[in-house]
């Protein structure tokens, strides 16, 4: 990588999230954290005199405009992504985005549409794929050491008081376990065992009418299964355990974030420990970094077909469980 081209960010939203990916950000020598945005001014002032940006404003579209950025992190609410994501490429910004990446397939399939029309960058922030551990334990998969894959059981969930107006509750907000964490079980599977032949899923609704619970099986024509579950009300391993032929690979807690891996083979195990001095969002905004200095418009590791597969998984389960939202 060039060290002396400075690539700067803009960040829209300034959530939680969004604080953690701009603590990695700082870290990374050739990136800038350029303009932030919130809908509240003053919640951007904070933001961004915490992190030293050059530019606060108090709409997105302001943002958007701003000249000095070239690539912009999402962090907004999971049904703001598509009009976010289109509003950013069509100012020419190449942006990276949250997952989920928008709120159905029809959604995702315009966003990647439009970002090829204007010949610029768009990535799904997966950020889990990126991770050094996570691509240890595919990589060992890939390598057949321990033989073909028998089953996989992932989870994901944790226990959140409730309030009905926060976006995991709020149903006009893309709440639910499924958008909100159940997407990295699925992604799991996904990214180990491809698309799946059956799915089924269920799932316990709560008084705002989202997704609590939701239990989810993605079958396979060579027998292999995925089990996997998600919850914003219960407290869960979050680890992901895939049986072999030959032995089984845990994803140790919490499997999505930087972790380590344990490999049980002949009874014996093996832990494998991955020193990361961020939160882990620098992996894939280097990633990203390393694909604008190439010029290419599209990941070669988190492709528009992976992201496609992953909306299609999420508009099966949640149709399976009869989940709605309005207007998506």
């Amino acid at each position: 990588m060039n060290n002396k081209k400075i690539i700067k960010w803009g960040i829209i939203g300034c959530g939680k999230i969004a604080h953690k990916f701009a603590e990695d950000l700082i870290t990374i020598p050739n990136a800038k954290l350029q303009a932030v945005a919130s809908r509240n001014l003053g919640k951007a002032e904070e933001f961004g005199h915490t992190y030293e940006t050059s530019a606060c404003y108090g709409s997105y579209e302001e943002l958007s405009k701003d000249p000095n950025i070239e690539v912009v992190y999402i962090a907004t609410p999971h049904v703001f992504h598509y009009q976010n994501t289109l509003m950013c490429i069509h100012q020419g910004k190449a942006v990276l985005c949250e997952k989920p990446f928008a709120m159905n397939i029809k959604q995702v399939e315009e966003m990647i549409a439009v970002a090829k029309q204007k010949k610029v960058f768009l990535m799904e922030a997966l950020w889990t794929y990126f991770l050094p551990h996570y691509q240890y334990a595919l990589d060992l998969i890939t390598s057949k050491e321990l033989g073909d894959v028998k089953n996989i059981t992932a989870d994901f969930g944790f226990d959140s008081t409730f309030n009905p107006e926060s976006r995991l509750f709020n149903k006009d907000l893309g709440g639910g376990s499924l958008l909100d964490v159940g997407i990295y079980p699925l992604f799991a599977a996904l990214s180990i065992l491809g698309y799946p032949d059956d799915i089924k899923a269920e799932a316990f609704f709560g008084n705002t009418e989202v997704d609590e619970t939701c239990t989810m099986e993605l079958q396979y024509k060579n027998g292999t299964t995925a089990r996997l579950f998600s919850a914003i009300t219960q407290k869960t391993a979050t680890e992901a355990i895939i049986e072999l032929e030959k032995g089984t690979i845990v994803i140790n807690s919490r499997f999505h974030e930087p972790s380590s891996v344990t490999v049980i083979k002949n009874d014996v195990s093996e832990l494998k420990e991955f020193m990361v001095s961020t939160n882990g969002y620098s992996f894939e905004a280097i990633h990203v970094q390393e694909m604008l200095l190439q010029n290419r418009t599209e990941s070669t590791l988190m492709t528009f077909r992976k992201s496609l597969h992953l909306i299609k998984l999420l508009d099966t389960v949640r149709e399976r469980i009869g989940l709605y939202y309005d207007n998506h």
